[in-house]
């Protein structure tokens, strides 16, 4: 007999529940509502709905991966980050809530029709740089990442959202080659995770995501060291930045943005109450007398 939407997601928790997986409703929902082509909505209002066969197979295939910890987004190859849905693969970081403080921070210091130039080091997926475009038609922006195959992620991810008009995407070293004083705006959320640290992390992360976008050397801060002075340099005069940061990293990362000659050295928490993203500013240019 046929299972219904809420039997399916009845059994996909059971069965993620007993592999151990930590707060499995969630995942569950998720790898039902992709499986049977149904919506949160569906699962409330036609509760039973029956898959057909092929529909069950493909959820059990769904199961049988999560169980083995690979990540949901994987699985579906799309994650959910701000306002926008991106596509995602093991060649990208998995856009995170936390990050998601990054796209606010920029926003809430700027205006909804302001005319800036984005720079993101590290694009990835494009996460961050395309959620700001979403919500800022006068802006464009420029994406930077060593990894040829991110940047084609993040390429289909700007098409599909209507944003590669305005989006240009490199391959290159952080901010090697750039010219001095070119944007109004840079952003990173660059490896932060000190290496010996990555093999504690749990597998959906040791082992699905890639390793480039997590080593931040020995301490963790290596990236900030080199990222510190190439950001104070491409930014215009009274520019702003925000990088992400690890929970703990909060005075290594400002001290090293100030001795760069950064002003207005800031820490913004996430919602768990974590430091999370450093800001600053670009020291602006004396008005002449």
């Amino acid at each position: 007999m046929s299972l219904t939407l809420v039997q399916a997601w009845a059994k996909a928790k059971a069965q993620l529940e007993a592999v151990g997986l930590a707060g499995p409703v969630i995942d569950a929902r998720l790898l039902v509502e992709a499986a049977a082509d149904a919506t949160r909505l569906d699962i409330v209002t036609d509760p039973y709905r029956t898959l057909t066969p092929e529909q069950e197979a493909t959820l059990e295939d769904y199961l049988t991966r999560r169980s083995r910890r690979e990540p949901v987004s994987h699985i579906l190859g799309r994650k959910g980050f701000w306002k926008i849905m991106l596509q995602v693969t093991p060649d990208v970081l998995t856009p995170r809530p936390d990050t998601e403080c990054v796209v606010d921070a920029v926003l809430k210091a700027g205006t909804e029709d302001e005319r800036v130039s984005i720079l993101d080091l590290g694009v990835g997926s494009g996460a961050i740089l395309l959620a700001i475009l979403a919500e800022r038609p006068n802006a464009r922006g420029l994406g930077v990442d060593v990894s040829e195959d991110a940047l084609a992620v993040a390429r289909d991810n700007a098409a599909h959202l209507g944003l590669a008009g305005r989006c240009a995407l490199l391959r290159g070293d952080w901010a090697d080659g750039l010219s001095d004083a070119s944007f109004d705006i840079v952003t990173a959320n660059p490896p932060y995770i000190a290496s010996e640290v990555i093999e504690t992390l749990e597998p959906e992360v040791r082992v699905h995501e890639p390793r480039l976008a997590l080593d931040g050397g020995p301490d963790g801060l290596d990236a900030y060291r080199r990222l510190a002075p190439e950001i104070l340099r491409v930014l215009k005069p009274g520019g702003r930045f925000a990088v992400e940061i690890g929970y703990d990293q909060k005075a290594a990362v400002e001290a090293l943005f100030r001795e760069a000659g950064a002003e207005g050295v800031r820490t913004n928490q996430d919602l768990a109450g974590l430091d999370r993203v450093v800001l600053g500013e670009k020291r602006a240019l004396e008005n002449p007398a």
